[in-house]
């Protein structure tokens, strides 16, 4: 039987792997040239910020340490800031 603290943590601790996840997955997929013309860090900066983000909540295993706490912040940045920015713009010319 688990207790309402030992189910919120894993509440918390599936939903911030979830976010880290969608965060890596949609930084691979964007084309490079998108993050250059949205002026936000290169695309491999951002895989590998997400994607570290992503090792250390799965070697923690807890989003409210000491090390995970700022990889949630860090995909949640990406998530909230550069893909929008970034997923705005096409590939290809636009014809206006």
């Amino acid at each position: 039987m688990v207790s309402f603290d030992g189910l919120v943590y894993l509440v918390a601790f599936y939903a911030t792997l979830a976010l880290a996840v969608w965060a890596f997955v949609d930084a691979m997929v964007r084309p490079a040239a998108a993050f250059v013309a949205a002026g936000k860090l290169t695309k491999p900066g951002w895989m590998a910020i997400t994607g570290i983000a992503l090792l250390v909540l799965l070697w923690m295993q807890n989003p409210l340490s000491f090390l995970g706490l700022p990889a949630v912040i860090a995909s949640v940045v990406y998530l909230v800031d550069v893909r929008p920015a970034v997923r705005g713009l096409r590939r290809g010319n636009s014809n206006w």
